[in-house]
């Protein structure tokens, strides 16, 4: 069989820079293409113009609720975005590019994972200590002399809370089997092929630490999204879907770990929003600093937990 990346850093096919401009080439054209086929599905649904199309999306985008319908619509456009830009770019250029398939992607069977049951229970315990960090960082201020820099980036993200909150208001449980789908599915997949699968490898390559790698990654991973007040917890996030990958040798342990953490959010604000609960997980103010410090330390318990598992797991079926 031909060797194949690990995590760990081993490979027989060298990532090159020139894969890497190929792959940015690939990401963009798939937003460009994305966003043409947007237009064109507004345009055949909506019976109108290109034109008519590109001004709709920009009054659905900035006033969704004054379009009937337009939560399923704008979800169905960010699922369409999502694929174009994240997930197909990724297969492409691992694909043609590369010339791997997708079990490439893995060092290790998903069956010789060991503690794949702990994934959700590190990335829910992790979520208290994040939302310190998410607190944290909203309340972070730049130098005086950036204040105009803050002030931009406070009212840009001021202008995604109303579309934010109207996409994460769920009403039936229809709306909450799309948002699964568009919110936590799709990205997981996407995100972490993109991210984990491709990026972290590459730069743990060309860097020789796969620990550089994990954390460059994890920060690129949180500046596409473009909320420079969550910059840091993404990060963290980021890193921890990385080192959940390194330990795993598999792929879909972090594309698992991405749907959780995603999935178990959206399932929380929807049992809070039909008053099932009165934990509001969105409210990251709420979470005491003992807490948020217990929840830091026993997911670091689980985290070593995973990994001397798997050190063991992997001493007794190799990796490929």
């Amino acid at each position: 069989m031909q060797p194949i990346y690990t995590p760990q850093g081993a490979t027989s096919r060298p990532p090159t820079l020139g894969g890497l401009s190929m792959l940015v080439g690939f990401v963009l054209i798939g937003g460009v293409v994305s966003t043409l086929i947007l237009f064109v599905l507004l345009a055949l649904g909506k019976g109108m113009g290109l034109a008519e199309a590109q001004t709709y999306l920009a009054a659905l985008a900035t006033q969704p609720a004054k379009s009937p319908g337009s939560w399923y619509e704008l979800m169905t456009l960010q699922a369409v975005n999502h694929l174009g830009t994240f997930l197909l770019p990724s297969l492409a250029y691992w694909y043609l590019i590369e010339r791997r398939t997708w079990s490439q992607f893995n060092s290790r069977s998903l069956w010789q994972v060991a503690g794949t049951g702990f994934v959700a229970v590190i990335v829910i315990a992790f979520m208290p200590f994040d939302g310190l960090i998410i607190d944290w960082n909203q309340n972070l201020h730049l130098p005086e002399t950036l204040a105009p820099v803050e002030q931009w980036i406070r009212d840009k993200e001021k202008g995604l809370e109303d579309i934010t909150k109207y996409l994460t208001t769920f009403r039936t449980p229809g709306q909450l089997l799309m948002a699964f789908l568009v919110i936590a599915i799709i990205p997981a997949i996407g995100e972490e092929t993109l991210f984990r699968g491709i990026l972290q490898r590459n730069l743990s390559y060309w860097t020789g630490n796969v620990h550089v790698g994990i954390w460059l990654a994890a920060a690129l991973f949180s500046a596409i999204h473009v909320q420079f007040l969550g910059f840091f917890p993404r990060m963290l996030l980021g890193a921890l879907f990385g080192y959940l990958y390194l330990w795993s040798g598999n792929l879909w342990i972090p594309i698992l770990a991405h749907f959780v953490n995603n999935g178990f959010t959206v399932l929380m604000v929807y049992l809070h929003q039909q008053k099932v609960t009165s934990m509001n997980i969105e409210d990251t103010e709420t979470v005491p600093l003992a807490g948020a410090l217990i929840s830091g330390a026993f997911t670091l318990v689980l985290l070593y937990y995973f990994k001397k598992s798997n050190d063991q797991q992997a001493a007794i079926s190799p990796e490929r």
